[in-house]
């Protein structure tokens, strides 16, 4: 009888560890350094707190993020959310749910026209990305240049990199892929896609971004900076000036040895612009568990969700009712916020990365040379 007892009790303890999960699975799928993860992992935790009946499946695709995404969706395995940016919307957007009936009137204008397509939204902004340059200045002071002000113009800008320049430092930094040159063609009325390119805009633009490697020399050549990136040359001190966007700030924050500040990009002939880049949410068509899948996306772009992105200082919010703060470093950080007004959403198409790609091929003799 007692190991009849026994038996009965194994059995009704087997039965509770087997129970079946009741809540409705989410698959969401994005991309993200650890600093990212660190954070979403926290609110996916929370947002299943706040809604018991649905568990969230996290698949972080740190590497080769599209291309497996475009695995996912070629299998009809795609997850019920992905993070996704508007360089690759026009190529999934016919996969993607239209968002509807969102408030978008917290959202800067720019993101929202950034994450469209045929003027339908197909995800909800989470930040917005442009370029801006870092400065030394510490090498400014050490050389008694007077740092860069916002009303600045190209002509200033090459006046300063040469005066930076010397045998142990560049003026400032060179990379070929156009995303980096492309607010020079911006600013001058030019651009990338191919009814753009020939234009003489473009092709001066192109040429005078060239001679700041080639002619001026105050960019460094393949041969002088060797396998460093940009990134860490700023970092040694041997480039002054260096072009980039939000996402570096921790990292410079972290391993910057000097003091060093932001300026927006120099005016050309149509004045300061640079490409304005979004990423966000989206759900996808063939989700099963859309309702459920919105109240998650609608919790991830909450204001709430979208400050504990920005306290990382990783990113620039989507929404303009979310403040950047960021301890004092860079000391102008509002700059980041003041050129969303004047920065424009990359001009992409079905086939941007074709054009990108065939663009550094057809640039890299003049730049190389």
């Amino acid at each position: 009888m007692k190991r009849i007892i026994i038996i009965f009790i194994c059995i009704i303890l087997l039965c509770g560890c087997s129970k079946k999960d009741s809540r409705t699975a989410i698959e969401f799928a994005s991309w993200g350094s650890k600093t990212e993860t660190d954070i979403i992992k926290p609110l996916l935790a929370d947002f299943e707190k706040e809604n018991p009946d649905i568990k969230i499946n996290f698949m972080h695709i740190p590497q080769n993020y599209f291309q497996k995404i475009h695995l996912l969706f070629a299998s009809n395995t795609a997850p019920d959310v992905i993070f996704i940016n508007n360089l690759y919307l026009p190529v999934y957007a016919n996969f993607l749910e239209e968002i509807q009936d969102i408030d978008t009137t917290n959202y800067y204008p720019q993101a929202i026209s950034a994450l469209s397509w045929d003027n339908k939204l197909y995800a909800i902004p989470r930040d917005v990305s442009n370029l801006l340059f870092f400065y030394n200045k510490n090498l400014f002071d050490k050389k008694n240049i007077k740092y860069p002000n916002r009303n600045w113009t190209l002509e200033d800008f090459l006046e300063i990199a040469l005066k930076l320049t010397d045998k142990n430092t560049f003026g400032v930094s060179f990379e070929e892929d156009p995303y980096f040159y492309l607010p020079y063609l911006m600013s001058n009325g030019g651009g990338i896609l191919p009814d753009e390119i020939n234009k003489p805009e473009s092709q001066n633009s192109i040429k005078f971004y060239s001679d700041l490697r080639n002619k001026y020399h105050v960019a460094p050549k393949k041969s002088e900076s060797a396998s460093a990136t940009m990134a860490q040359l700023f970092i040694q001190q041997k480039i002054g000036m260096y072009l980039s966007g939000r996402w570096m700030v921790p990292k410079l924050k972290e391993e910057c040895e000097f003091d060093w500040d932001i300026i927006n990009f120099p005016s050309g002939t149509y004045g300061s612009i640079t490409q304005l880049d979004a990423s966000g949410w989206a759900i996808t068509k063939s989700s099963k568990h859309k309702n459920e899948a919105k109240r998650l996306i609608q919790y991830l772009s909450s204001k709430n969700s979208s400050e504990k992105f920005v306290k990382s200082g990783l990113i620039i919010p989507a929404r303009k009712d979310v403040p950047v703060e960021d301890n004092h470093k860079p000391k102008h950080s509002q700059i980041f916020v003041d050129i969303i007004t004047t920065s424009k959403p990359t001009p992409v198409t079905s086939n941007y990365r074709e054009i990108v790609d065939k663009l550094k091929k057809d640039t890299e003799k003049i730049f190389t040379y």
